[in-house]
């Protein structure tokens, strides 16, 4: 797989260490409690994603068959999201390079065989802040490609512990997860039974 990244991204391999990604596993484990897991659906369609997700911060994206959006309370509950981790919002403060918090924390989680198709973060006014996602569990293909649906794509193996960052040029590519490689966390169990859990941070409202 490729380690060549686009203009614009970063990847900071195995910046949490082991110490770190248990840690932050149940910290995972303590929202989820407070915000269940649910599947999302495809807007229209209403086919579900074979990805669960749950949100924390003031807002949380979901998606259902009336769109994609941002809302600051569970869609399955009715309750407002959980806070961000402080040592979430301290990893944003190190690595986003943003002069604001993340406003929405999406915690993706992922069986062996789930997937996530190509999209783009487009569903915020704030795209000048960078997308910033943290890898837990097993390792996962990763693709990245380019301003237009189709065409060739980077693979990059994300493993336990990586971030990763799309900004400024890269903030609006096409990207998505290929596949998830079982049996490879170094983690002894993650929280809902999950193989891969992926933590994306975003800003959703544009400084003024």
């Amino acid at each position: 797989m490729s380690t060549d990244l686009p203009e614009g991204a970063s990847l900071w391999r195995g910046w949490l260490d082991a110490k770190a990604q248990r840690a932050l596993a149940h910290e995972v484990g303590r929202l989820l409690a407070v915000a269940p897991p649910f599947r999302p659906t495809m807007p229209r369609s209403g086919r579900p994603f074979s990805v669960q997700m749950s949100n924390a911060g003031p807002l949380g994206w979901v998606s259902d068959p009336a769109g994609y959006r941002y809302q600051p309370t569970h869609p399955e509950t009715g309750r407002p999201w959980p806070a961000i981790p402080e040592t979430v919002l301290e990893l944003w403060e190190e690595l986003a390079a943003y002069p604001a918090p993340p406003e929405a924390c999406l915690i993706n989680l992922y069986d062996a065989e789930a997937r996530m198709g190509a999209h783009q973060d487009k569903d915020e006014a704030a795209l000048d802040a960078p997308v910033l996602s943290i890898s837990l569990g097993s390792a996962a293909q990763f693709a990245v490609g380019g301003h237009a649906r189709g065409g060739a794509t980077q693979k990059l193996l994300l493993q336990s512990g990586d971030v990763l960052a799309l900004g400024g040029p890269a903030r609006l590519l096409f990207h998505g997860v290929d596949k998830v490689f079982p049996g490879t966390s170094p983690l002894p169990r993650l929280p809902a039974g999950a193989e891969r859990i992926n933590l994306t941070l975003r800003r959703v409202t544009a400084l003024t």
